[in-house]
């Protein structure tokens, strides 16, 4: 028995590891998810680049002294007069025009951002900034008090978030906790449709070609399942493994690329450049190497602070538990029709507890990852392997609920398992006949 289990395992694995589109996204999966998060923020920084807006003051609000250029952002004079600075603003290549009315300073109204094509958000809320600074500078002055009196006021506290647990207190950093999180429900949400339909396509090619009726002829049905179902997870696994590897390494350049010490460089090239050649102090030179060194000892310290041998190993028997729970499933939809369109009726209850957990669990992530959602979320078989690898991160999740949440799961494997093999011992030979849910519970009591 257990020779030909292994044996349907090692095809099942052999043939699909051996097709060029596995070696395909195996090489390419990496450069997709890195790119996912690359693109966007080489897009915004590209066509953030070098904005110049012309402003024509007629409202005298800045007195002369345009605003410093702040965020790519560079701020040039042209006529007051509204007609003029438009045809100044058509015969140039500036990126927008900004018209500062006459206005009352405690009622400031009319102003307008002009473009040729419209612009983007982060351009218009730098213009924004720059006026509302101006004015605020403006009244601070008319009521008898110094910008630089408010700054010295202003404070910026650096907060320190620390999980009280059964273990004693450990530091614990959120942005980190987040992003972990996210990456490891995403991975087990991603993993769990895309091998879990294969072996669904897996079973219908074997049905409709009527191959499976050789097979079982020497094998059970139900170790024919569990042959494809395991078969299926190593592949899995290995294209997993090449894909942290590959991404790992392509991170690492990336990081290189975009590390907080390049990024602030190019910005104060860029901002030396737009200020026509004036040239930084060292005291601004010290502040800008002080940040870059605060946000390299924050980045190291959130990663140390996370309990990252607990999160990977928890990480490792959720993405299994979770395949193989949900694999058992996507295996009897496979046995009980004859073509996918028949298939979608029977995916939906199977396919929404996945859809929904990573919805829900996204927003109550940001509110409260330990509350009574959650902790529900993380016990049932059908939502657990995303909610609780997103709980776990945060941490302060009791071991009882750890050891639950698994008991659970193993629970729903073994049952979705019996489930399937009562269905695919007589759907795997059913063949032209509309199944329906009541035919399906009745698959369920056939003996045999």
């Amino acid at each position: 028995m257990a020779s030909k289990f292994l044996l349907i395992a090692q095809r099942e694995y052999l043939t699909r590891v051996r097709k060029k589109s596995f070696i395909i996204m195996s090489l390419i999966g990496p450069l997709l998810t890195v790119a996912l998060f690359a693109v966007p923020v080489l897009i915004a920084r590209l066509s953030d680049n070098d904005k110049v807006v012309a402003v024509a003051d007629a409202g005298n609000i800045f007195k002369g002294e345009l605003p410093a250029p702040q965020s790519e952002v560079r701020y040039v004079a042209v006529p007051a007069e509204l007609s003029r600075a438009k045809a100044a603003y058509k015969a140039s290549k500036y990126d927008a025009l900004l018209y500062v009315p006459p206005f009352r300073l405690d009622q400031p109204a009319g102003f307008q951002l002009f473009s040729r094509q419209g612009v983007g958000l982060s351009l218009e809320r730098d213009v924004r900034r720059a006026i509302n600074k101006q004015i605020e500078g403006a009244r601070l002055t008319e009521a008898g008090i110094k910008r630089e009196t408010l700054d010295r006021l202003e404070a910026n506290v650096e907060l320190e978030t620390i999980s009280l647990s059964e273990q004693g207190e450990r530091a614990a950093s959120t942005g980190a906790s987040t992003g972990v999180a996210y990456a490891a429900g995403f991975l087990i949400y991603i993993f769990i449709f895309m091998y879990g339909i294969q072996i669904m396509r897996g079973v219908m090619e074997e049905k409709t070609n009527r191959i499976v009726e050789v097979v079982i002829s020497t094998v059970k049905p139900f170790q024919l399942l569990m042959g494809k179902i395991l078969g299926i997870a190593a592949v899995g696994f290995t294209q997993l493994g090449l894909w942290i590897l590959l991404s790992s390494a392509i991170t690492a350049v990336f990081a290189g690329s975009m590390s907080p010490a390049k990024m602030t460089q190019q910005r104060l090239s860029q901002t030396t450049a737009m200020s026509t050649g004036a040239v930084l102090s060292q005291a601004e030179k010290a502040k800008v190497q002080q940040e870059q060194a605060t946000l390299l000892t924050k980045f190291s310290k959130s990663m140390g602070d996370l309990n990252l041998p607990l999160v990977l190993g928890c990480f490792l028997f959720y993405f299994v538990g979770g395949y193989l729970f949900y694999g058992a499933l996507f295996g009897a939809i496979g046995s009980a029709v004859d073509n996918e369109t028949d298939s979608q009726q029977f995916m939906l209850p199977v396919t929404m507890p996945l859809v929904l957990t990573f919805v829900v669990c996204q927003a109550v992530l940001t509110t409260n990852p330990n509350g009574s959602v959650a902790v529900w979320m993380s016990m049932i078989p059908f939502t657990s392997p995303i909610a609780m690898m997103m709980r776990l991160p945060f941490g302060g999740v009791p071991a009882w609920q750890l050891a639950l949440s698994m008991a659970l799961l193993i629970g729903g494997f073994v049952f979705t398992t019996w489930l399937a093999g009562r269905i695919y011992r007589v759907g795997i030979l059913m063949y032209g006949k509309k199944i329906t849910y009541g035919e399906l519970s009745k698959w369920l009591f056939y003996k045999g």
